[in-house]
């Protein structure tokens, strides 16, 4: 899940904040004890001290003003503050992704480990999904594997690799890369350029050469979130070498502290243009900082749910799922559909993190795919019958300890499933197919045990 990096900042910003929204008017003694909090909350998320000194005192001068101290929602304008100004300090720069030139270069950079190779894949993926025709450029002569790797994750997402024989100089590939792009009909090139463990000055003259001679459109320095401070001194001296004109944060789906995420772009000045969620091809999105900042505040993102929804999920069996529900036709063979289509979405709690309020409930979703519960449904499912997917009435004791043996649980699974089902139908159907509340009442299948 994105929020498990910021998981303790986020409950201790909601923490302070929410002692603010427990009564009417606040006094600027109230906000100056919730900024001390704030910022010892952020510094401990190991968030840039000079980011923090300047956030704390723009959020109190703003919230001392004498219109939000007079407010009866005083509290509630406070929030709104500290999330402009959160999301302020995650929008430096201009954030705009360019693909000029025929062919458009993007030439990625980085330390190794930082994950050049596999966002070089989940780019190309991205563009192909634009309509464009991207070309993968293996640019690291010095790693064989990294090479063999890249072709690899070229293979699984249908996109060629260009790789020149062991030996051949860095500007030499780029410029066959070019030449290769043009003769098969590829508008980009991707290029996938060498690392070193740490930086030094033959890397950074390879890659100002590289950037000379290809003029790229885009140079994206890979950063590893969970680097922590390190990672804002590896961004400088990058963006030294090489017009360097945006960051992919990767490794944001970790659980390091990440105050560096927040504060590199604003201590650098460089735009973070995508964040890498995941190790699969399609985890890359691209970096929009006020939802960022409404997550880390737990107001949720429902503009990425969606945008993830029309991306996975059947228009037109989603419709027929809701109508079902108003009928109260809803069956478990349509539950066993929509769990497999909201799987292509991401990992389940990563997707009620997105829904606002409910930073508990994908905890315990979380806590559920861990433990092996929502295999356990589908293996429940999966071991019935058409007709006892679709009427689960005529599940009788025998038929459940059948059930029970074909999925390797127990009996007592298949009960709880069965009742919690019939539950969440009963709920559902009041609330005329509303998403969310089921989950917040524990309606989810197999959720913790009482």
């Amino acid at each position: 899940m994105l929020a498990a990096m910021f998981d303790d900042l986020s409950e201790r910003l909601r923490g302070v904040l929410a002692k603010l929204t427990g009564h009417g008017r606040i006094s600027e003694a109230d906000v100056d004890a919730a900024m001390r909090e704030v910022r010892l909350a952020l510094l401990e998320a190991d968030v840039n001290f000079r980011v923090v000194k300047d956030f704390v005192a723009r959020v109190r001068e703003r919230a001392v003003g004498q219109d939000v101290l007079d407010s009866l929602n005083a509290g509630q304008m406070v929030i709104k503050i500290v999330h402009e100004e959160l999301t302020a300090i995650l929008g430096a720069g201009d954030r705009t992704f360019r693909l000029a030139g025929s062919p458009a270069v993007v030439m990625l950079v980085g330390l190794q480990g930082s994950g050049k190779t596999t966002t070089a894949a989940k780019l190309a993926r991205q563009l192909v999904r634009q309509g464009r025709r991207p070309l993968l450029v293996a640019a690291d002569p010095y790693r064989p594997a990294a090479a063999d790797q890249l072709q690899t994750l070229g293979k699984q997402i249908d996109v060629p690799v260009h790789r020149a024989p062991g030996g051949t100089k860095v500007l030499d590939i780029g410029r066959s890369a070019i030449a290769e792009a043009k003769k098969i009909g590829r508008d980009t090139v991707v290029l996938d350029t060498a690392g070193r463990t740490s930086i030094d000055q033959p890397l950074l003259d390879e890659l100002r050469d590289l950037a000379k001679a290809l003029q790229p459109a885009e140079t994206l320095l890979i950063v590893d979130a969970m680097v922590g401070q390190e990672s804002v001194a590896v961004a400088q001296a990058f963006a030294e070498a090489a017009p360097v004109t945006g960051l992919v944060l990767t490794k944001i789906d970790g659980d390091a502290r990440g105050g560096a995420a927040l504060s590199i772009g604003s201590v650098t000045g460089l735009p973070v243009k995508f964040l890498g969620t995941g190790e699969k091809t399609d985890a890359l999105e691209p970096f929009h900082p006020d939802r960022l900042a409404g997550r880390i505040l737990g107001m949720g993102d429902m503009l990425t749910l969606i945008e993830r929804a029309q991306e996975n999920v059947d228009q037109k069996q989603a419709e027929e799922m809701a109508r079902k529900l108003q009928r109260n036709a809803f069956t478990l063979e349509d539950f066993l559909g929509q769990m497999q289509q909201i799987k292509k979405m991401g990992p389940i709690g990563g997707l009620l993190e997105l829904i606002p309020g409910m930073g508990g409930a994908a905890k315990e979703a979380q806590q559920a795919v861990e433990r092996g519960d929502l295999k356990r449904v589908e293996a429940i499912i999966q071991a019935m019958t058409v007709q006892e997917r679709r009427d689960p009435d005529v599940l009788s004791g025998s038929r459940r300890r059948r059930v029970a043996r074909g999925s390797g649980t127990s009996v007592a699974d298949v009960n709880r499933l069965l009742k919690q089902f019939a539950e969440m139908k009963k709920l559902m159907r009041q609330l005329g197919g509303a998403s969310g509340a089921g989950a917040r009442r524990g309606m989810l299948p197999f959720g913790p045990r009482r």
